[in-house]
């Protein structure tokens, strides 16, 4: 949480990311792992960006994540220095996905954990992810899907046997106006 504030700092004095060298930070934090960066204000969205893949350490993930979630989340205008003592943030460290091997979408939604799996949803070009905090919005299965696959770029009732589901787990941590606390 502090290197995502420090980011967001950073981002609002010069525009850029802070450089960090992973090797600064324990080794949990060196280990290469995936994450998003969600931002809330007035409890509403503000940001959101992240990977799917573990691409880099995580404190470097982090940083990425929490400067784009803040200043390039294209459906938002750049975070400004009036939100940001507003502004909650929540850090989604996630699984290494698994495909889920089904037969069709009925198969899918009986194996579906709402509020453990997050799931990423691709068909040839389309590709949508909700993680698993999204279940509090979606907590009905079928709903839950329904938006991920609008959310892809898909029809709500699109259904093929080439669909790929792949879910993953995700340990969250949130903070609250600039205030450290787990969610």
């Amino acid at each position: 949480m502090k290197l995502a504030n420090e980011t967001f700092s950073e981002g609002l004095n010069t525009g850029l990311r802070p450089i960090i060298d992973s090797a600064d930070y324990e080794i949990p934090l060196q280990k290469h792992k995936a994450c998003f960066v969600t931002l809330y204000l007035n409890n509403s969205l503000r940001g959101c960006i992240g990977t799917l893949e573990a691409q880099q350490p995580l404190v470097n993930a982090v940083v990425d994540a929490s400067h784009s979630a803040a200043f390039q989340d294209v459906r938002f205008s750049p975070l400004n220095a009036d939100e940001l003592p507003a502004v909650e943030t929540s850090i989604s460290v996630l699984s290494i996905p698994e495909i889920i091997h089904l037969a069709d979408e009925s198969e899918l939604l009986t194996q579906l954990r709402p509020g453990i799996d997050g799931l990423i949803l691709e068909e040839g070009n389309h590709r949508g992810t909700f993680l698993p905090s999204a279940w509090t919005q979606l907590p009905e299965p079928m709903e839950f899907l329904a938006q991920l696959k609008r959310k892809a770029g898909l029809p709500s009732n699109y259904w093929s046997r080439s669909v790929v589901v792949s879910r993953y787990t995700a340990e969250s941590f949130s903070a609250q106006k600039n205030q450290e606390s787990p969610e």
